[in-house]
């Protein structure tokens, strides 16, 4: 049991470690055409891939992101760095969300950080700081794994044999389909409580935005 608990456990461990981030820096500050978007996300997102042949992005995808209004409209039939950072997002957030709900999501972004000159906090800077904040968050959960995977070996103390090794599983993925669920959950209430009308969302945005570039202003003349 020992030995089946450690090589899952290890397994969890390197399947996290081999997760795809995108970082800012990686992203190509020009304007791409589809083929050029599509083969960047391939690329870059290539051990996402459940299955060899899974498509990451297709040319139909950013066509009905764009139609759906998750995705700002492209100039000229070209993507910018700020589009590809759009795209990266709606590729985490649907596996677990609808595209109304990322719509929700993303409509006071697209309205307020979307094309922001000067100090204004724009689309780079949401997405430089949730990736701060999710590589934060991956530690915890990596950190984690060593209690769930000791629960899910413990929960069966009477089988033995296969019948452990598959309770042990079983159990394993019902931890951790619990947290995806409750997870879920508290992200959609947050949207129908504070996202679900557009105009006290865009409000807030537009508010929140412009404390924002205030408080760096003040920061840099106080630096100065």
């Amino acid at each position: 049991m020992t030995s089946e608990k450690n090589d899952l456990l290890a397994f969890l461990r390197e399947s996290i470690a081999e997760l795809d981030f995108i970082a800012p820096e990686d992203i190509p500050d020009i304007d791409l055409y589809m083929d050029q978007v599509t083969t960047f996300m391939d690329t870059h997102l290539q051990h996402s891939r459940r299955r060899d042949g899974d498509k990451i992005l297709t040319k139909t995808m950013i066509n009905n992101y764009a139609k759906n209004k998750l995705l700002p409209t492209p100039e000229k039939k070209k993507y910018s760095r700020e589009h590809i950072l759009f795209l990266i997002m709606i590729y985490y957030y649907k596996g677990f969300l609808s595209l109304q709900d990322i719509q929700t999501l993303l409509q006071p972004v697209i309205g307020h950080y979307y094309k922001q000159d000067g100090d204004a906090l724009g689309v780079a800077d949401l997405y430089a700081r949730q990736q701060e904040l999710n590589r934060l968050q991956m530690e915890d959960l990596t950190n984690s794994l060593e209690d769930l995977s000791a629960a899910a070996a413990s929960a069966f103390p009477e089988a033995e044999g296969q019948e452990q090794e598959f309770l042990q599983v079983f159990t394993l993925i019902n931890l951790l389909a619990f947290d995806v669920y409750v997870r879920k959950q508290l992200i959609e209430k947050l949207i129908d409580r504070c996202l679900s009308d557009p105009k006290t969302a865009g409000k807030a945005a537009v508010k929140n935005a412009a404390k924002t570039a205030a408080k760096e202003k003040d920061n840099r003349k106080d630096a100065k």
